[in-house]
């Protein structure tokens, strides 16, 4: 007996999808045309899929905005294209990926204790025409999901199997280029999926991005989605310069340029070499997965964001070079269990290790050629985590999910500062709770309650002094809990209209956070975050979509506002296809004001973005396709900080806003062959 109830064969088209353990005997519901359903399916209603159709018919200018499919979450940037993206979710600012588990075919993509920002998510390397899907959850509900996930969680997949072959050419303003070519062969009794990636792009800079990138995939494959294996190689490079934010003064002051840079040699380049595995056997009573994987990460990251108040000689600059090595096993049992006609269980049992090996630094530059060294780091983080959660149809109305996990984390420093080396350990259980009640079969209630937990920075865990002013240090917990709660529904009671709306509560026990930019751990107070999230999905016709997401958010720790804490956020999407050859999409972004210090006395201006594209099918194998950004060409910001800086001639330093604007409107124009 299946937990799901699934939908007519004449209204659905039925895929099996599995990502994890509890995945592996439900069925996913996707609705031809529209976003997957997820009634069910879902434990709460910060739960969602998108598919792959969805996914492509998204306008997006980076590969970071992809995961924006996901209701309530800014991806921004506020330096060179190739750097990591800036996430808002929840009422938070999470910075480079902190409290965003990001996982890319089942490896993870934030990188802990990292030289920049904790759980940095550089997504860089995803190739869209290849992803098969994306499944997302808010809050710290599910008990497979560990570090990072307290805010959201978003898992990347790419497809075994291409439906065609794919080439494609791209050329737009601002010297952007990009080629890719995909296909999935069948070879010795399986598949061959390639994709490769070329692009360049420099925008609308004055010292232009000049962004290049090289990035490919081949995998081999056996079998199907839920009993098969498959045997995958990654690699990605990057380089780019960089127009990191700029102080508003000297903008209004007519002394520097929306799109000038202040120090025209930051920058940085990156590299992702990745193997990994994964095989899944499905049988009628039980379902097993196992994954393992390793990834090689480099970055070089040059930024220089104060410009002359720390040294009015050399400058600011400082580079952050990260070395490291991640390797990780992945293994879950999921037992099935029924009890009369009505009553079945999925009994679930996993574990998750994972370990980086970590060279990294912060030192002060100038045009990238080294001044001296704040500090030096060889770090070893190990943890391993157990979990067990029972998916529980008690009758046709009632289902829970229960669930535990228990994580040991292994913090080893060795620090050229001998205060500063040193040994830690950390352990955290976290339970979790939902109820969902279907008193209609369009309709479900959830009530959720579960732990979540980031890991923060293993250098703050040891160090003693502080490696700049050596001045002492409060040394800071390896894991820091989080509590979250949460009430929804979810509706499919209208016709080809899907609707969730979500009350949620989230509590950090501290702000915690280690600052890259500095080389030092910053404690915080403890954090409460109330918000509210509706979407809206809405097929009347045929060839159009109608989507429409809106979500704000309360954020105060010790009574204060959170710098750059997001308030509130929204999209209105219409997508037309099947128009004859023709097709096309509009996708209005709102991203709301952010207090930009604790007394709410600076705030950040909202911004609002029009991108669209129209694409027209030349025959059965061809496509031409033109994309549009910043229709309305609004001189918006991208991102807004507020701090002190000095620029030169500056006799002190000055605080102000700082920011980074959007790119102005620009055309790309594609040209697809499929075979």
């Amino acid at each position: 007996m299946s937990l799901i109830r699934p939908l007519p064969c004449a209204l659905a088209v039925l895929f099996c999808f599995p990502v994890h353990a509890d995945d592996l005997v439900l069925q996913r519901v996707l609705v031809e045309g529209s976003r997957l359903s997820q009634l069910g399916l879902a434990e709460s209603a910060g739960a969602g899929g998108v598919g792959q159709k969805e996914l492509a018919a998204r306008t997006t200018y980076r590969p970071g905005e992809m995961l924006e499919a996901m209701p309530g979450l800014i991806a921004s940037q506020h330096s060179g294209e190739g750097k990591a993206n800036q996430f808002y979710l929840r009422g938070f600012n999470l910075d480079h990926g902190t409290d965003l588990a990001t996982w890319v075919d089942g490896m993870p993509v934030n990188q802990r204790s990292h030289a920049h920002g904790q759980g940095w998510t550089d997504v860089n390397f995803v190739i869209p025409e290849i992803v098969g899907r994306l499944d997302y959850r808010k809050g710290p509900y599910a008990s497979h999901d560990g570090d990072f996930a307290s805010a959201g969680s978003a898992e990347i997949s790419y497809a075994n199997r291409l439906v065609k072959n794919i080439g494609s050419i791209t050329a737009g303003e601002n010297g952007f280029a990009r080629a890719l070519l995909a296909g999935s062969p069948d070879v010795a009794g399986g598949t061959l999926l390639y994709a490769l990636e070329g692009m360049r792009n420099d925008g609308p800079w004055t010292r232009p991005d000049d962004y290049r990138k090289l990035n490919g995939v081949l995998r081999y494959s056996r079998g199907y989605a839920n009993n098969g294996w498959n045997v995958t190689a990654m690699a990605y490079r990057g380089r780019w310069n960089a127009t990191d934010q700029i102080p508003l003064r000297a903008v209004e002051a007519g002394s520097l340029g929306r799109f000038d840079a202040i120090d025209d040699t930051d920058g940085g380049s990156a590299r992702r070499y990745s193997l990994s595995g994964a095989w899944r056997r499905t049988g009628a009573d039980s379902a097993s997965k196992l994954s393992a994987y390793v990834i090689r990460n480099q970055l070089d990251l040059f930024s220089n964001f104060t410009y002359f108040m720390v040294d009015p000689v050399n400058g600011d600059q400082f580079a952050q070079p990260d070395r490291r090595v991640t390797s990780g096993l992945d293994a879950a049992h999921t037992l099935h269990l029924h009890r009369g006609e009505t009553m079945a269980s999925d009994l679930t049992f996993g574990a998750r290790l994972q370990n980086d090996n970590i060279f990294n630094a912060l030192r002060n530059t100038r045009a990238r050629q080294t001044l001296s060294t704040t500090r030096e780091d060889h770090i070893v983080e190990t943890s391993g985590g157990l979990f067990v959660e029972s998916v529980t149809r008690w009758n046709k109305v009632v289902r829970t999910v229960l669930g535990a996990r228990a994580d040991r984390f292994r913090f080893d420093v060795k620090s050229d500062l001998a205060a500063n080396s040193g040994r830690a350990y950390d352990t955290q259980v976290s339970p979790s709770f939902s109820l969902i009640v279907a008193p209609l079969a369009s309709t479900e209630f959830y009530l959720n309650y579960g732990h979540g937990f980031h890991s923060n920075d293993a250098r703050g865990t040891v160090a003693a002094i502080d490696p700049a002013t050596l001045d002492p240090l409060e040394r800071a917990p390896g894991l820091v809990r989080s509590r979250g709660m949460e009430a929804g529904l979810r509706t499919e009671a209208i016709p080809k209209m899907q609707t969730a709306v979500a009350l949620y509560r989230l509590d950090f026990d501290s702000e915690l956070t280690y600052i890259g930019d500095a080389g030092m751990t910053e404690a915080g107070d403890a954090s409460r975050r109330y918000g509210i999230e509706f979407s809206n999905y809405w097929r009347p016709l045929k060839w159009l979509s109608v989507d429409f997401d809106a979500a704000f958010a309360r954020a105060r720790s010790a009574g204060k506002r959170i710098p750059g804490a997001v308030e509130g956020v929204g999209q209105l999407a219409l997508t037309v296809d099947k128009v004859g050859p023709w097709s096309g999409a509009l996708r209005l972004r709102y991203f709301g004001p952010r207090p930009l210090i604790e007394d709410n006395s600076v705030r950040s201006q909202a911004s609002t973005t029009l991108n669209g594209r129209i694409g027209y099918r030349i025959g059965k194998d061809m496509q031409v396709e033109v994309e549009a950004f910043n229709l309305a060409n609004r001189r918006d910001s991208a991102i807004d900080y507020y701090y002190a800086s000095q620029l030169a001639g500056e006799a002190t330093p000055r605080e102000d806003i700082h920011f980074h604007p959007i790119e102005p409107r620009s055309l790309r124009v594609s040209l697809t062959k499929t075979w």
